[in-house]
């Protein structure tokens, strides 16, 4: 099955700084939309999907060359899914039920400032991100026959984002993108478990500095 559509979200971020160029720095992230649901049971629109994300991160910036600063970094981040298929056919027997995911990763990137002139900056930044645990809630109680909700572990995956900025003043404005490709999940009784599933999310981007 496929959920596919717009969305939009919000980021907000704090770094704290040192005199010898090291920094740490925290932030989380919401995402939002109204998705197209295509499977086996036909195609839903307007299903609502929501993704939050917390992160902290550690690293420090130094100088490769003087139009040139790189800033590797590594930390722990948290990724929590969720979107509720629920419904009702013609006949106002309900069908489909909400699912919840959340992921513990470790994440490790870098980031570099190139001058462009005497104004721009350009700061691509490429990551991985190492999947350390997810757990999934399938809750099939939501269809109203009896059936139990099932959590499931999941123990391999990974991840991959990367964005390119434009930085000037305060401003920075730019592309970005995030995958994951998260293994299949273990077996709960009866023979519930959640297949093989990837993520992608691409966009755009504006944040300013205060």
């Amino acid at each position: 099955m496929k959920l596919s559509g717009n969305r939009g979200g919000i980021t907000g971020a704090y770094t704290f700084t040192s005199a010898q160029h090291a920094f740490s720095r925290i932030d989380i992230r919401g995402s939002y939309g109204r998705l197209k649901f295509q499977g086996p049971s036909g195609t839903s629109t307007n299903i609502p999907d929501l993704i939050i994300e917390t992160r902290a991160v550690a690293g420090v910036d130094f100088a490769a060359s003087e139009h040139l600063w790189l800033s590797p970094y590594a930390g722990i981040g948290l990724r929590y899914l969720y979107d509720d298929l629920r419904g009702h056919n013609a006949a106002n027997v309900a069908v489909g039920y909400r699912r919840e995911s959340i992921y513990a990763y470790a994440p490790l990137g870098v980031t570099a400032r190139m001058r462009l002139g005497d104004a721009w900056v350009l700061a691509p930044t490429i990551e991985a991100d190492l999947f350390a645990r997810g757990r999934q809630t399938t809750r099939l109680s939501d269809l109203g026959t009896g059936t139990s909700d099932v959590l499931n572990s999941q123990n391999r995956g990974r991840g991959y984002r990367g964005s390119l900025m434009f930085e000037r003043d305060r401003w920075s404005v730019g592309a970005w993108m995030d995958y994951w490709h998260i293994d299949s999940s273990d077996v709960q009784a009866g023979g519930a478990y959640i297949p093989e599933n990837h993520t992608r999310e691409t966009g755009v981007g504006i944040s300013y500095l205060f």
